[in-house]
C-alpha cells in the first residue's frame, strides 16, 4: 500500500479527525497510487494517522476514510458506515412524516464523496470524488441490502467530479429503472420528484423542516416564494392554507413541475407561476410597490469557493435588500444562503446591512438550518452549509 507522509506541523487537522488533506500539506509519497485507491497516510515521523483516498487531480488530494490504525478498508468498512448511517436516522420516516430522507451525507457520514438521498424506494447517488467512484457498486450494494430499495439511481452530474478527473454520469446503477415521477410526501404536503432532471438528487430534501416551520405563519397570508424550483415553500404555504403564493424561477420546466406539485394539494386555485430572473422580478415588485405577507428568500449556492465570498455578498445584499423592502408591515422574510463558503455570522452581518440599507427594523424569530437527516460532524464545520434567517420586519 502507498504510503503518504505529511510535512511536520500539518498533521494537526488530520488528528482532529478532519477528512481532508490538502496537496500543500504533503511532503512525500512513497509509491505510485492510482485515482482513488486507499493510502495509509503518517506524520513526518511515520506515526499511522489513518487511511484515505487519493485524489491526484484534486487540491484535495487525500479524503480520509479512517483514522488511526483502524481496519481494513474493504466491503466490510463500507457495510459497516451505511448501517451506521442508517441507524442515526432510524426512527425519522416516522418523525418527519415522510417518504424521502437523505441517507448518506458525505463527510458527516464518513463517506466523503458519497451523497444518497432515499424518494418513496428509489435511491439517488452521488458520487463527486475519486475514492468514492473507485467503491460505488460497493456502497450501492450494501444500501440495496440494507433498505430494500427496488432501484438506485445516479446522479454523478455536478461539476464537483470534472475537479477530481472524472467524468460527469447518470443512470441506473441497481435495481429496477425508476418511475418518471416519483410521490413523496412531507406530512400532509405532496410533491412529485423527477430523480432524473431535478436539482441535486432531485428535490431540496434539506429545506423540509424550514418550510414545516415557515408554512405555520401561512394561513391566509400572502406568500411570494422566490427561487422557487418546483415549489416547495409555496406549496408548503399553500396548503397550510396561504391566501396567494406567487412562485418565481428562471427555469419554466421546474414551474411546470410545480404547477402540478400545486395541484396535488388544496388550496391550489390561488397560486402564480412567473417565469423571471428573480433580481429582475424583485425590482419591478419593488417599482410598484407590492407588498407581501411573507416573502421567502432561498437562491441557489452564490459562492462554490472562500475566492468568491466578496460577489456571492453583493448578490445575497442585493435580494435582501429588495426582499425586505417587499415585507409588508409586520410580515415575515425567510433568508437562506446554501453557500458552504459563507458562514453564519457573515450571512447574518449581511441581512443586518441590507435592513439598515431599507430602513426598516427586523427582529429574528429563529435561525435555520439543513433538516436533521442532513447530519453534521463536529469535525467537519464545512458540512453546516445551509443557514437561514426567519424574521419578523418592522
Amino acid at each position: 500500500m502507498t504510503t503518504i507522509k505529511l510535512k511536520p506541523k500539518r498533521d494537526n487537522p488530520t488528528r482532529h479527525r478532519h477528512p481532508w488533506i490538502f496537496s500543500g500539506a504533503i511532503a512525500e509519497v512513497k509509491g505510485s497510487p492510482q485515482r482513488g485507491e486507499t493510502v495509509a497516510v503518517t506524520n513526518d515521523h511515520g506515526e499511522l494517522l489513518g487511511f484515505g483516498a487519493w485524489s491526484p487531480e484534486s487540491q484535495i488530494r487525500i479524503r480520509m476514510w479512517d483514522f488511526g490504525d483502524c481496519a481494513p478498508i474493504d466491503e466490510t468498512f463500507f457495510n459497516r458506515r451505511v448501517q451506521d448511517a442508517l441507524a442515526i436516522r432510524s426512527g425519522m420516516t416516522s418523525r418527519f412524516e415522510t417518504n424521502a430522507l437523505r441517507l448518506i451525507n458525505a463527510e458527516a457520514d464518513g463517506l466523503p464523496g458519497v451523497t444518497v438521498d432515499i424518494y418513496d424506494t428509489t435511491l439517488v447517488g452521488q458520487f463527486t470524488t475519486a475514492g468514492a467512484e473507485t467503491n460505488k457498486h460497493t456502497i450501492v450494494k450494501a444500501l440495496m441490502s440494507a433498505t430494500g430499495a427496488t432501484s438506485f439511481y445516479e446522479r454523478s452530474d455536478g461539476d464537483g467530479r470534472l475537479r477530481e478527473g472524472l467524468e460527469q454520469m447518470t443512470g441506473r446503477l441497481a435495481g429496477d429503472e425508476p418511475p418518471n415521477k416519483i410521490h413523496i410526501h412531507e406530512r400532509e404536503v405532496n410533491f412529485e420528484v423527477d430523480v432524473r432532471l431535478g436539482h441535486k438528487t432531485g428535490f431540496y430534501l434539506d429545506q423540509r423542516e424550514n418550510r414545516r416551520i415557515i408554512a405555520t405563519y401561512a394561513q391566509g397570508q400572502t406568500v411570494l416564494n422566490t427561487f422557487a424550483f418546483t415549489g416547495g415553500f409555496g406549496i408548503a404555504a399553500q396548503a397550510a392554507g396561504a391566501a396567494h403564493v406567487t412562485h418565481i424561477d428562471i427555469s419554466g420546466t421546474a414551474l411546470e413541475q410545480a404547477k402540478i406539485n400545486a395541484s396535488l394539494n388544496v388550496n391550489h386555485e390561488a397560486v402564480t407561476f412567473q417565469k423571471a430572473n428573480v433580481f429582475e422580478a424583485l425590482r419591478t415588485y419593488r417599482d410598484k410597490a407590492a407588498t407581501f405577507d411573507i416573502v421567502v428568500l432561498d437562491p441557489p449556492k452564490f459562492a462554490e469557493t472562500r475566492s468568491q465570498t466578496m460577489k456571492a455578498l453583493r448578490g445575497y445584499k442585493d435580494i435582501n435588500l429588495l426582499g425586505i423592502k417587499l415585507v409588508q408591515q409586520g410580515g415575515l422574510l425567510a433568508t437562506f444562503s446554501c453557500s458552504g463558503a459563507i458562514d453564519p455570522q457573515l450571512f447574518r452581518t449581511m441581512v443586518t446591512e441590507a435592513a439598515h440599507d431599507a430602513g426598516r427594523d427586523v427582529r429574528i424569530l429563529s435561525e435555520l438550518r439543513q433538516a436533521p437527516d442532513h447530519v453534521e460532524a463536529l469535525s467537519f464545520p464545512e458540512g453546516f452549509y445551509l443557514k437561514g434567517l426567519l424574521c419578523r420586519v418592522l
